[in-house]
């Protein structure tokens, strides 16, 4: 799709957007949100069945005499059946009545019952009293409308992405609790780019509406391989934000059978002990102080150390080194604090990371990337793999990324990354992975550091300590060299001023003036 086309898209799913928004009135993005994602799913598998359902009825090729109103014909195609009441047309038709409501309740009652993965997943919101009926029709107009061109594949694709942008503004809406069921683009981009995971078990333990997992697919389109040679592995302990993530993941056709769901999270309750993962994704709660570590106090997780009850930061680290495969590697976002922090034994994990040879990259981010906090971030890259096995051997390295000046605002309040700015960041981290690879110190930028200097610094994993600043650039003449410039400058106009001075002195010197 070229230039042209994608900001074509992106203006009709801005303006989507706040049709829609308008229509919520005093409705809270937060119970809004179901409302609106939950129509857009309808439409979307609605549209996938109705497509098949036509080629079935044609009866042609492989299709011959096959029944269309067959639910197994569609499951043989793994594409999920709608029953008449739940069929688009069907609703859109009844959007004027005052019954819309339930009608739309009773549309994702009967998908659940057809289609047992989605059992407990769809909301069943829309006959509440406190959501106008005639805002749901218009709500449904609007909707019924997304089908940019006649290609099926062309309008699904639309579909997906306007989910995935309604997603991220509603987080946006949401504030502080919308972070909680979303990480933004840029940062789950950055993460996938440079952790590659094109082929084996991709692992989310806090997937949140399972953002890592879709941009993991997208990748691997994007370098034209094989979706189908990833697997997906997920919790999350959310309910809400669980039934997002599995909407969001059927809606691009991923299967979400093995993300799960319980209260209890990750840490008291682990849906995937046996798991060793090839590629982990994760931005789990910052800071975390309720995450009932006192409860796991001889945990065979905490090979590094015990993390402290009052911050599970390094609890998260070591949750998912426990799941990474021999030769696994991971990215997890956490506050800049797990960097420096030498408070309750979280110094003494990071040297044990570290001297295990378990870090392989520190990317510090910038601010305002985030919707629920402006703590500065940063991504921690741990790696199995670092030995060779493809790459160079880097043993007692450690590669520092300082990416806290890079990006642009996409509004007042929030940072975003662009194509060139990923590509940079992660690129860096390739040159310097490959064998005979280009990679280079930048001063203010990167740097290549060996054990023994971190070491020295006592093992704070903070960027700026090892990369330093960089040099100011004005108008592409480094600063330093501007200054000399300056200073010479100022020397010749001082020089001058002060040859006039005694030129004036001479000349009033002349016709009488005494000095």
């Amino acid at each position: 799709m070229d230039k042209n086309n994608n900001t074509k898209i992106e203006s009709f799913e801005k303006t989507l957007f706040k049709t829609a928004d308008k229509l919520r009135k005093n409705m809270d993005a937060a119970e809004y949100k179901h409302i609106v994602l939950g129509l857009i799913f309808l439409k979307y598998i609605s549209d996938s069945f109705e497509e098949l359902y036509a080629k079935i009825k044609a009866g042609e090729g492989e299709f011959a005499n096959s029944n269309p109103e067959d639910p197994d014909e569609y499951r043989a195609e793994n594409v999920f059946f709608v029953p008449q009441i739940a069929r688009w047309s069907y609703l859109h038709s009844r959007a004027k009545l005052p019954s819309i409501g339930k009608d739309a309740d009773d549309a994702m009652e009967a998908i659940e019952k057809e289609n047992p993965t989605l059992k407990g997943i769809l909301p069943k919101v829309f006959a509440r009293p406190n959501l106008d009926k005639a805002a749901l029709g218009g709500l449904i107009d609007l909707i019924a409308n997304i089908a940019l061109g006649n290609a099926a594949a062309k309008s699904k694709d639309i579909l997906g992405r306007v989910y995935e942008y309604f997603l991220g503004e509603f987080a946006n809406a949401e504030g502080k609790k919308g972070g909680q069921f979303y990480t933004p683009k840029a940062i789950v981009r950055l993460m996938v780019e440079m952790v590659e995971p094109y082929k084996g078990r991709v692992f989310d333990p806090c997937c949140g509406s399972g953002g890592m997992f879709i941009m993991s697919e997208k990748v691997i389109q994007s370098h034209q391989g094989k979706v189908d040679d990833i697997s997906i592995y997920g919790q999350e302990s959310n309910q809400t934000t669980y039934r997002l993530c599995r909407m969001n993941l059927a809606i691009r056709g991923i299967d979400g059978s093995q993300v799960k769901w319980n209260t209890e999270g990750s840490f008291l309750n682990d849906q995937h002990k046996d798991l060793k993962a090839d590629f982990i994704l994760a931005n789990p709660p910052f800071n975390d102080s309720d995450w009932s570590g006192q409860l796991l106090q001889n945990d065979p997780r905490w090979q590094y150390g015990m993390p402290p009850a009052s911050n599970a930061n390094f609890a998260w680290l070591q949750h998912m080194i426990y799941h990474l495969s021999p030769k696994g590697v991971m990215a997890c976002v956490l506050a800049n604090g797990s960097l420096s922090s030498q408070t309750n034994n979280e110094g003494e994990i990071r040297k044990t990371l570290v001297e295990n040879d378990l870090v392989d990259c520190i990317v510090a981010l910038p601010k305002q990337l985030f919707y629920n906090t402006g703590i500065p971030a940063c991504i921690w890259f741990i790696s199995r793999k670092r030995t060779g096995n493809g790459d160079r051997k880097r043993t007692g390295e450690v590669l520092f990324i300082d990416a806290s000046d890079v990006g642009y605002m996409e509004d007042r309040t929030h940072r975003g990354f662009s194509e060139e700015d990923i590509a940079k960041i992660s690129s860096t981290y390739h040159e310097w992975r490959k064998q005979n690879g280009k990679y280079e110190d930048m001063k203010g930028f990167c740097k290549s550091a060996k054990i023994e200097e971190i070491t020295k610094h006592n093992f704070v994993l903070t960027p700026g300590r090892y990369v330093g600043i960089k040099d100011e650039v004005d108008d592409g003449i480094l600063f330093a060299d501007k200054m000399v410039e300056l200073t010479k400058k100022l020397g010749e106009q001082m020089a001058e001023e002060k040859r006039l001075d005694e030129e004036i002195k001479k000349q009033l010197k002349n016709v009488g003036f005494i000095l």
